[in-house]
């Protein structure tokens, strides 16, 4: 990418998003050119990648419309937080549906009932018994790799937390998107800091690192998605790659605020290392 960390990612001028967005705010040829990442809300991104809008683990239901997942530390009803804009709007303009697995906070109700069945979404071949029993007629599996609209998307091992507990969260992948021209894109998923992420930097070397940083956790267990000392390896294991940390603040069972990423990473002499985005806010990736 040629540019060090420092001059890293920017937002594009106006990115906090409000109510007031037009219908369509996912469409191929915005007003900022180039590859973008929007956070939506968790893990829920709208990526411009290739002139094509892919969204990324559609996690769309009201604030409060979800019961607190069970055993954990904050038992508050989910998501924890409005979404910036209508979920209608957010589908609108995609060209592709990307899921990492298929827990509700990463595919909801309303993502399945505002999700065209015959359009175009990519899941891990554990998940596709499932999409084809609900009639997702125009969902792909990602075996190994596949090829799209000239973009490839490698499929990428995770490990949704430890022991028995990351057993019993089941299958879990990422991703990385490549195109000629453009930045290599991982997407790491609900994973903690493991071989297989390790493996991932090395392969494909990524320019950009998007991680699940909240440290979700249920009591009397280690954490399924990463924290501050998973973050702290990923940054250490891919000096020059580009780390953005979403999945915060938004589901009853993470207890890492973004604050408190922020005020750890500083501690850890990488306060300028890893970009955190608010809910509705669009990045340059390049």
């Amino acid at each position: 990418m040629g540019r060090d960390r420092r001059s890293f990612l920017h937002s594009t001028a106006g990115a906090a998003l409000g109510l007031a967005v037009p219908a369509g705010w996912a469409q191929r040829e915005p007003a900022v050119p180039g590859p973008r990442l929007r956070l939506i809300r968790n893990a829920t991104c709208v990526i411009q990648y290739g002139g094509r809008a892919i969204l990324l683990d559609p996690f769309l239901s009201d604030a409060g419309a979800l019961p607190a997942f069970n055993n954990t530390p904050n038992p508050r009803p989910n998501p924890l937080m409005p979404l910036p804009v209508p979920a209608a709007q957010i589908v609108t303009g995609i060209d592709a549906t990307l899921l990492t697995h298929l827990h509700v906070d990463h595919w909801d109700t309303v993502a399945r009932d505002l999700h065209p069945r015959g359009a175009m979404l990519f899941a891990q071949p554990a998940d596709m018994a499932r999409l084809s029993e609900t009639g997702f007629t125009g969902a792909r599996s990602i075996d190994a790799t596949v090829s799209w609209e000239g973009i490839t998307i490698a499929r990428t091992g995770a490990r949704h937390g430890t022991g028995d507990m990351g057993r019993r969260m089941g299958a879990v992948s990422g991703y990385v998107l490549k195109q000629q021209g453009s930045p290599t894109v991982y997407i790491a998923g609900d994973t903690i800091w493991c071989p297989e992420v390790a493996d991932a930097i090395r392969d494909h070397a990524p320019n950009i690192i998007v991680v699940n940083a909240g440290e979700a956790r249920f009591l009397g267990a280690d954490p399924i998605i990463m924290g501050l000392d998973d973050v702290v390896s990923v940054c250490k294991a891919a000096p020059q790659a580009r780390v953005i940390a979403v999945h915060m603040e938004a589901v009853n069972h993470c207890v890492l605020t973004r604050e408190g990423l922020r005020t750890g990473l500083s501690r850890s002499g990488l306060a300028s290392a890893v970009l955190i985005p608010r809910d509705g806010e669009e990045l340059r990736l390049g």
